[in-house]
């Protein structure tokens, strides 16, 4: 089902496929072949053994996402139509400028006939410090971290910043910003960091943010829709206004503190102005060590993963952890390989790795300490990990660092 499959990842519904799919499963029924489709229908209530195309069309929408063939096909026009009339000359789309935490839509942008400003901000805040600190001092310990983590050439981190540090302080009340935003915390990190520099409200503040897309089996980001989707969400954009600022400073605030308190209780409570802040919020608190074993949530994910399947490719880790285990996934490649460097390089290491000229190659299975912190028998922090930040918070095992139960509750350890 190619069709079907690749609409699953990018949203861009090939009808005429759908259609033909649809017949042919009708033709394979009506000869008695195409058990597994059969059987999906004898499920749905339609035991046959007379079916007609309606019902193969059904069959196909719901593999699709879709609860019926006439929602899949509403769904697809309304895309096509938007891609038609996007109507961005009547909102002076040319002066606005679109904001994203990364480069993955400014192609698609333009192939769908947006016209305003790409300003890409990319700094990852969900790993390394985030510390309060004012803004040159910031970017210098940023960018330290940046460089190191990923094995980056000084100047061009150095380049990408100086970027990114002239377009928010070129910010003003006279600013036309659309920002582009998913639920994760990768994205609402940059969302309430964007607000929070800003000066005061400018004269048009936009978002457009989404936490899944209809026909979409695993939402990810915005990156892997097709252009024509972004012209269908372009519509959806909706104004923020001084409330939407004040929470975003609020929480800026919060995220960079040394102390996570204030961070928790934000996690705790739904924020009308920016309705997915709080679940973001929520996911990454689970970044510092969990109260129970002293892993982070990605940490505890992924070895669970070696735990019940055995020795796998670090890509394969990775690719399991992202479409399936995370519950908000953020991470990016190189994020998760640079995760994966203390724990295979700590004094007592939890992970082993094999050989592979690509890191992605390489076997991962878990040592015999981490079945131990896995199965609550040994506590990662009495075995001196290396020291690691989450937002403004230091993770130091040596000194009574903080912790985080399941339910979002944090304390220092004892």
């Amino acid at each position: 089902m190619p069709a079907t499959n690749s609409s699953r990842h990018h949203g861009l519904l090939d009808l005429p496929a759908l259609r033909k799919r649809a017949k042919r499963l009708l033709s394979a029924l009506k000869n008695h072949q195409a058990d597994d489709a059969r059987e999906q229908l004898r499920i749905l209530g339609l035991p046959g053994p007379d079916y007609r195309l309606a019902d193969t069309q059904w069959l196909v929408a719901r593999e699709a996402g879709f609860a019926s063939w006439p929602r899949l096909k509403a769904h697809a026009d309304a895309v096509a139509f938007a891609a038609r009339h996007p109507g961005f000359a009547a909102d002076d789309e040319a002066a606005v400028q679109h904001w994203r935490c990364g480069n993955d839509i400014a192609h698609s942008l333009r192939t769908a006939g947006f016209a305003g400003a790409f300003q890409m901000f990319d700094d990852p805040m969900v790993m390394g410090p985030v510390p309060a600190l004012p803004e040159q001092p910031y970017w210098q310990v940023r960018g330290a971290y940046v460089q190191q983590a990923f094995n980056l050439d000084a100047a061009e981190v150095a380049a990408r910043q100086t970027a990114q540090q002239a377009a928010l302080a070129g910010l003003n009340g006279d600013s036309q910003l659309v920002l582009w935003c998913e639920a994760d915390a990768y994205d609402q990190l940059f969302l309430i960091r964007v607000l929070a520099s800003l000066p005061c409200l400018p004269r048009r503040l936009e978002l457009i943010e989404i936490d899944q897309v209809p026909g979409i089996e695993r939402f990810i980001g915005i990156g892997q829709l097709a252009p024509d989707l972004l012209a269908w969400l372009w519509p959806q954009r909706r104004a923020l206004g001084e409330d939407a600022l004040a929470l975003a400073r609020q929480a800026w605030a919060a995220y960079t503190a040394a102390d996570p308190q204030a961070w928790a209780d934000l996690a705790g409570r739904q924020h009308p102005a920016l309705p997915l802040l709080g679940r973001a919020l929520a996911r990454q608190l689970q970044e510092l060590p969990g109260a129970n074993d002293g892993l982070s949530l990605t940490e505890r994910l992924l070895m669970r993963v070696l735990a019940s399947r055995g020795e796998l490719p670090a890509g394969r880790v990775f690719g399991q952890l992202m479409m399936q285990d995370d519950p908000l996934p953020y991470l990016g490649d190189m994020m998760f390989r640079a995760l994966l460097q203390p724990l295979i390089h700590a004094p007592q290491p939890l992970l082993l790795e094999g050989a592979g000229e690509a890191w992605a190659q390489r076997p991962l299975r878990l040592t015999a300490l981490a079945e131990q912190v896995l199965a609550g028998k040994q506590h990662w922090l009495d075995h001196s990990p290396a020291q690691r930040w989450v937002g403004g918070v230091l993770v130091d095992a040596a000194d009574r660092p903080w912790v985080v139960s399941e339910q979002g509750l944090v304390w220092r350890r004892q």
